[in-house]
């Protein structure tokens, strides 16, 4: 686990990664994913349709190609939090933090002690199903990645104590539900959107946080790279796949 973990802390401390949104449940896409050089996949419970039982084999995919596997949990209870990590996860991504207590408690449940309470159980797929020693076990299992995705104006309002809680591997900024709170949903390019952003990424700067963002154009993906945000996510599997195929049919269709 630590080698691909490691290799990921590496480059992120050096250059941008880039990696996809998954809402998947088959294998064979994540696979794909990380065959074609990508460095992390988001593979999403909270507005995806895999349960625990296939997201184990969604992991177990990325481990093989070489990718990055970070689950988004559905929520911010400790069972949604150490159960993707019991099957092999190597982040989580914890939507919807509105405030600096939410984020240490979501933090406590990642990490065992010393470094938080996490449901302590050994004979998990992430332990070798006991095959690790448990000593080595807890240790590499407190490397995984917790990455704090902020959403809406009161993370905004709260965001200085966010940011000094020291809780979180990554600040992921949610630019949907941002624009949402916002007044102008939907619309991640809205002159108020981008400032409020730009002040985020300002203040994570100051205090050496790495930023992450969705992107959905390649417009936004460059901007967001050449403005010092290093954890990006471009668009969702099922809209690149749709792209594709759309772009197949009006190419067909004009020949």
């Amino acid at each position: 686990m630590n080698n691909l973990l490691d290799k990921f802390k590496k480059k992120i401390g050096n250059e941008a990664v880039v990696g996809i949104f998954m809402k998947t449940c088959d294998p064979a896409f994540v696979e794909v994913a990380g065959l074609a050089g990508l460095d992390y996949v988001i593979l999403d419970m909270e507005h995806g349709p895999a349960g625990l039982e296939n997201m184990q084999n969604l992991i177990r995919a990325a481990v093989v190609s070489g990718v990055l596997p970070i689950v988004r949990v559905p929520g911010t209870m400790e069972h949604m939090i150490s159960q993707p990590l019991d099957i092999g996860a190597m982040g989580i991504q914890i939507p919807q933090i509105k405030n600096a207590e939410q984020i240490r408690e979501a933090a406590q449940a990642a990490k065992f002690y010393p470094k938080g309470q996490r449901g302590v159980c050994r004979f998990v797929r992430a332990a070798g199903y006991s095959s690790v020693p448990g000593e080595t076990y807890f240790k590499e299992a407190n490397q995984t990645l917790v990455i704090a995705q902020l959403e809406g104006a009161e993370a905004i309002r709260n965001i200085d104590e966010i940011l000094g809680t020291g809780a979180f591997d990554i600040l992921f900024i949610g630019p949907y539900d941002l624009s949402q709170s916002l007044g102008v949903t939907g619309q991640v390019a809205h002159p108020t959107v981008v400032a409020e952003m730009r002040k985020i990424v300002e203040k994570a700067r100051e205090k050496n946080i790495i930023v992450g963002t969705f992107t959905d154009s390649a417009e936004s993906l460059a901007m967001w790279k050449n403005e010092g945000v290093k954890y990006l996510s471009y668009s969702v599997d099922v809209g690149l796949f749709y792209d594709k195929c759309a772009e197949l049919v009006n190419n067909f269709y004009n020949i």
